[in-house]
């Protein structure tokens, strides 16, 4: 996802910074999808057909659940129960800094569940300060606490004796920023309305907070490197102990991330901890991101505490000191120890630009989410994978991109495959051959991130007994002149149904909201039954030995059996 910072821009139109932090997330034939979905489709105010608008409810009465620390008031809207900001864990601030997350303190009486909680502290970075990155994300900014560990759920109803489907979000941003309310798109009224499913988002710690190793300093810091990641599992544990309530199914739960939320999915499938916690996994524009290794890690956190000034014998001091500080301390170290983009930002050379991630430490995560083989706790887990057309490289901020010459196309393939220019441009022209130069340009640039999602989905074929799907999104926004494509994060609002919400993303309308159902009777059926087929879509055939289909998101959604293959092996 993107968020952003103080860096000069890059040639691709979003600051360095932002890019490493958000890098480092028919309609009549969708009404027929499926007998179970039909009676719900949404009618684009993000209710089923035929329903009214109503008034929102709050009070002493209304929206009264309960959970295993006591009972939450949220509200009702449109048929929809809201809960925000449930505690899922203590307080993370102060001894439980670097710790594991510990269990809420149980309250008496009923918590007001009606507002989003605190977001771990982090860097946003500048893309807001850029007006239409600003216009097209429409960020919802939070206040920041490390007593972050909060979970959202939009349900349509409450220990009502219905077993639906939940559909837990994982948010983007890296591992260093972002929460499961950071972006409208992310709001879950609209997909648990359509799909008689519920939907959770959540916030759990992050950058240094959630993955600064420190496990040379004691038994307290073991796990210190990947508490971040064991905040989720807490989260799904929350899940699986008390979404009954919610009027969810604990035994069909489906996780799902864009970004750096697609890579916690990933690394999700790796931990021992969250086996048996979901069932299905989506991973959307997030094959890409890395783990740390060991190796990393270790010289990253050396750094960070000869910055402080801090050793292993004094190492609790670090529960005291203020963010601030820390946060000062892990910028310099960052831009110390690993490469910087230059002018053009090689997408390929992200694992060694990303700052703090989780750790491969072969007890707590067992693989990086790009590994090859996918660890075999995972193997019965079916996964869709995906990624947009454009993702990084678009005309957001830069009109002038519109205008790029021959010769500026040559020197940008050239520095990104030196001596191959010619060959490469060719290549990607041969299927296009009425693109232009900049279309071109952000094809070939972008190509590791769709080869990246081809791969682990092979990878997941060759080495599981559940099916991969594979996607490629390449609807066009039409806002903006057309110029942001199909953008990082673009295809969010569709599987959530927020086509309409988010009009500064897709333009809103009947031609989005088209496509939008049609990804969310897919989204849902794969929740459901771990087969997105649906008679809204052709035939969706997973991933298998030497074939790899691709469902093509676009106004009439299409299956092509590798249809970039030349593309892939010239910048390979």
């Amino acid at each position: 996802m993107v968020s952003g910072s103080g860096a000069a821009p890059t040639t691709d139109g979003i600051d360095r910074r932002t890019w490493l932090k958000t890098a480092a997330a028919g309609m009549a034939a969708s009404a027929a999808a499926s007998p179970a979905l039909a009676s719900t489709v949404s009618n684009g105010a993000g209710l089923p057909s035929g329903r009214q608008r109503d008034t929102l409810t709050a009070g002493a009465e209304t929206a009264i659940a309960s959970t295993t620390a006591g009972k939450v008031a949220g509200y009702r809207q449109d048929g929809i129960f809201i809960f925000k900001g449930v505690p899922y864990g203590a307080d993370t601030g102060g001894p439980n800094r670097f710790r594991p997350p510990q269990p809420p303190t149980p309250w008496t009486g009923v918590r007001s569940a009606r507002a989003f909680g605190p977001v771990c502290p982090q860097d946003k970075g500048t893309g807001r300060l850029n007006d239409e990155e600003a216009f097209i994300f429409q960020w919802n900014d939070s206040v920041e606490g490390e007593d972050c560990l909060r979970i959202n759920v939009w349900t349509p109803g409450i220990d009502d004796g219905r077993q639906r489907p939940v559909l837990v979000w994982l948010h983007g941003g890296g591992f260093a920023a972002g929460s499961g309310h950071d972006l409208p798109a992310f709001d879950g009224h609209a997909l648990a309305a359509h799909g008689d499913a519920v939907v959770v988002t959540l916030n759990h710690r992050l950058n240094l907070l959630g993955f600064l190793d420190l496990s040379r300093c004691g038994a307290a810091y073991a796990q210190s490197g990947n508490v971040g990641m064991l905040d989720i599992v807490a989260a799904l544990r929350w899940v699986r102990d008390n979404i009954a309530r919610f009027g969810g199914d604990p035994t069909q739960v489906l996780i799902f991330g864009q970004s750096g939320g697609g890579a916690k999915v990933s690394t999700l499938m790796g931990m021992p901890a969250a086996r048996g916690l979901f069932h299905r996994a989506v991973v959307m524009s997030g094959s890409l991101a890395r783990c740390a290794t060991p190796e990393k890690a270790r010289r990253l956190s050396d750094l960070l505490l000869a910055e402080l000034k801090v050793t292993p014998d004094t190492i609790d001091r670090l529960r005291a000191m203020p963010y601030a500080e820390l946060r000062r301390a892990s910028e310099a170290v960052l831009a110390r120890a690993n490469p910087q983009p230059g002018a053009f930002l090689d997408v390929r050379r992200l694992g060694d630009m990303l700052g703090f991630a989780p750790v491969i430490d072969g007890t707590t995560v067992l693989a990086s989410p790009e590994a090859p083989d996918l660890p075999d706790l995972s193997a019965d887990v079916p996964m869709m994978i995906g990624s947009t057309l454009n993702e990084f490289v678009t005309g957001i901020n830069h009109p002038e991109r519109e205008t790029m010459r021959e010769d500026d196309l040559l020197a940008a393939v050239e520095s990104f495959l030196p001596g191959r220019s010619s060959a490469v441009i060719a290549a990607f022209r041969r299927r296009t051959p009425q693109a232009s130069r900049f279309d071109l340009w952000s094809r070939i640039a972008t190509a590791p991130i769709r080869q990246s999602a081809v791969a682990q989905a092979q990878a997941k074929a060759r080495h599981s007994t559940a099916a991969a799907y594979l996607y490629w999104f390449t609807w066009q926004t039409p806002v903006l002149d057309a110029r942001p494509r199909a953008f990082h994060c673009l295809d969010i609002p569709f599987m959530f149904g927020n086509t309409d919400r988010c009009a500064s993303m897709t333009g809103g309308g009947a031609r989005a909201m088209a496509l939008s159902r049609r990804m969310m009777d897919a989204l849902l059926a794969f929740a459901r039954t771990g087969d997105p087929n649906h008679a809204g879509l052709p035939d969706w055939r997973p991933v298998g030995e030497g074939h790899t289909p691709t469902m093509i998101f676009d106004d009439r959604p299409s299956v092509a059996f590798d249809p970039d293959a030349a593309e892939r092996a010239a910048i390979a």
